[in-house]
């Protein structure tokens, strides 16, 4: 009787591996080594390592905010008042030391500025720097807890009336990359509504928002600054979750290598991007400040911040006012300095537990 012959393990071949099936296992690895890669490359900042750079922060913000207003003792800024104000007080509502005379003298400043205009609000005239500068004062009014009055609600009736031809709202002038957008004029209107508009104004402008909010849904983005105007906006006019959703996606995937992002597609990325992106994400999209996203966003502010504590991100605008020294680093490019370490301290600060 003949022995059955038993196939060996190692001669017999093994069946061959679907071409699919090897395309998938390898995106799989490079995933995974990627990941890997991005881990090592940013590592979760400690709470120690945020504090710290918030803390170097804020002096020079409240300097930058002091001298200005010194300097232009009838003009609110939203570079030097503005940002500065909103990191200020977010910053104290965290449990950082803040100048609280500063900070209380800037918000009476904001308020008396836009006291000053109140006929020219309730006439529809407004002020220089429109819908804008008027929606900046409001926001960081906002963001210091201030109360609705007769002067806010004279700016509200101003946004409620303003360019009603338009449906959206736009800015008076072309000064990238905070005074250039439809969505940023936009969001800063719609905004100083829903903060300090009275219920028979909210209801009044209903039908406005209702059209903007289809104006938001149908136009895209073109830069940075457009899409976290977008996202903000869309937000306020009660758009749907999903709706929402698609506008966080653009944000994400506009992410540079390095963490940040990039004012406009040919940059590299800066600190006024990133500062604006993380805070619209967090507060605008629910992003957690723990998603990996907004970490790696967080390390390339950390990174990005100079030993004196301020950021340096270059101008892009002509200017249009006489020069002066405003108290914040970096010379001609001070204004959007100022506005981006406003920016990068309010996204470091939000991450602050």
């Amino acid at each position: 009787m003949s022995a059955v012959p038993v196939p060996s393990l190692l001669s017999t071949a093994p069946p061959p591996i679907p071409r699919g099936f090897r395309a998938s296992v390898l995106c799989c690895i490079v995933a995974a080594l990627a990941a890997l890669v991005h881990a090592a490359d940013f590592p979760p900042p400690t709470q120690e390592e945020i504090r710290a750079a918030v803390s170097k922060s804020l002096p020079l913000l409240t300097e930058g905010a002091r001298v200005s207003k010194e300097e232009r003792d009838q003009c609110f800024t939203c570079h030097n008042q503005g940002l500065p104000i909103m990191a200020l007080s977010i910053a104290a509502s965290k449990g950082f030391t803040v100048d609280q005379e500063t900070l209380r003298d800037q918000v009476a400043f904001t308020a008396k500025f836009l006291a000053r205009n109140r006929d020219n609000y309730l006439k529809g005239k407004g002020q220089g720097g429109e819908t804008d500068t008027a929606g900046y004062a409001l926001w960081t009014l906002e963001s210091a807890g201030w109360k609705a009055d007769a002067t806010t609600a004279a700016v509200a009736e101003y946004m409620i009336g303003r360019q009603m031809e338009l449906i959206h709202w736009k800015p008076q002038s072309r000064r990238p990359p905070m005074e250039q957008s439809l969505f940023t004029s936009t969001h800063v209107a719609l905004r100083g509504l829903k903060a300090f508009g009275s219920a028979e104004q909210l209801e009044r402008s209903r039908p406005r928002m209702e059209k903007v909010r289809e104006w938001l849904l149908k136009t895209p983005a073109e830069d940075t600054e457009d899409a976290v105007g977008r996202l903000r906006a869309l937000r306020l006019a009660g758009a749907a979750p999903h709706e929402i959703g698609n506008a966080v996606q653009t944000l994400l995937h506009s992410q540079e290598a390095d963490g940040g992002w990039a004012q406009l597609p040919d940059q590299e990325s800066d600190a006024y991007a990133t500062g604006t992106v993380l805070a619209a994400l967090h507060e605008a999209g629910d992003l957690p400040t723990s998603d990996r996203t907004y970490v790696r966003g967080l390390r390339y502010l950390l990174t990005a911040q100079l030993p004196d504590g301020s950021w340096h991100v270059k101008t892009r605008s002509k200017p249009i006012q006489t020069y002066y020294e405003s108290g914040y680093p970096h010379g001609k490019d001070q204004f959007i300095s100022i506005t981006a370490g406003g920016w990068a301290t309010i996204a470091l600060t939000l991450a602050v537990e």
